[in-house]
């Protein structure tokens, strides 16, 4: 029998693993789908799965403060977009590290938001984490790629989302903030959609506006289908190992998914990360645990 520590850490550790092999199957889904195709098939699987949970036992709070949910939800659709941009134009690996700067961008977000503290240690967190950004995007001179430059962008979407959910958490059942997420992430790509024919923007964002393909093959809709699924077992395994054991230790855990999307990436044929990519990611993670070490306290 497991000890509960030892339960935590398992369950983490699983979740870390089926959160990077679900950026893989989006990684090989941008073959066959783009970003926003992809966005919006695993966001309308996720509304009618917690509008089925709703109807099975309605929420209780009274709710109030509307237009921070809708906030919630662009946030949290442009980080996805964002992310699965970057999923299909740099390395996996790459992608999701530069997704876990939100904890960075949530120590600043909360100091001007929230009104919340920066002591020395976060201030040197985040020093220490934006010089892993550096290693990782090795700008020449003093401009970076716009794919990573997106990526960071999309971390900071993310920190946003978790900041507004920090204000509207004891209103709002936990299920309608998700519902406001997976809804708005529905919604505004098919906004996105109509609007492909009519939009003759810039190629830097001719992603936002994809001409809109049904999946005509059964392994596309397989892999949709899949990562339906290993999305909702993600979330079950994150949630299971924040209950089982210390948060401090949970969070340091959860960087493991950095390694296992490596791996990952480097199947699907990825460059294998070189030395400056390691550094960083060693510099991201340090500055990512001192910030969440700071926020338990």
């Amino acid at each position: 029998m497991f000890k509960a520590i030892d339960k935590g850490i398992l369950y983490m550790l699983f979740g870390a693993l089926v959160s990077a092999l679900n950026g893989a199957v989006s990684k090989i889904l941008t073959d066959d789908m783009s970003a926003m195709e992809i966005v919006f098939f695993r966001n309308i699987i996720g509304v009618g799965l917690i509008l089925y949970a709703l109807k099975h036992t309605p929420p209780t709070l009274s709710g109030g403060k509307w237009y921070l949910l809708i906030t919630r939800g662009v946030f949290g659709f442009s980080a996805m977009i964002l992310f699965f941009y970057t999923i299909a134009t740099i390395p996996l690996g790459e992608a999701i590290t530069l997704n876990k700067t939100s904890p960075l961008f949530v120590s600043i977000l909360a100091y001007y938001l929230l009104k919340e503290k920066l002591n020395k240690t976060t201030l040197v967190a985040l020093l220490i984490g934006f010089l892993g950004v550096v290693f990782i995007v090795k700008p020449m001179g003093m401009s970076i790629s716009y794919e990573h430059f997106l990526g960071i962008l999309g971390g900071f979407f993310a920190a946003a989302a978790y900041t507004t959910i920090k204000k509207i958490k004891d209103i709002y059942d936990a299920r309608v903030i998700v519902l406001s997420f997976v809804g708005i992430g529905t919604l505004l790509p098919a906004l996105f959609f109509f609007l492909a024919p009519f939009v003759d923007g810039p190629e830097s964002l001719s992603f936002l506006f994809p001409v809109f393909s049904y999946p005509s093959s059964f392994k596309v809709w397989g892999l949709i289908a899949f990562m339906g699924v290993i999305s909702v077992v993600s979330q079950w395994l994150l949630t299971k190992a924040y209950s089982a054991t210390n948060l401090s230790i949970i969070g340091v855990i959860s960087y493991t998914n950095i390694p296992f999307a490596i791996g990952f990436g480097w199947m699907l044929g990825d460059v294998f990360p070189d030395i400056m990519m390691f550094i960083g990611i060693g510099l991201i993670v340090l500055g990512g645990i001192l910030v969440g070490n700071k926020s338990k306290k």
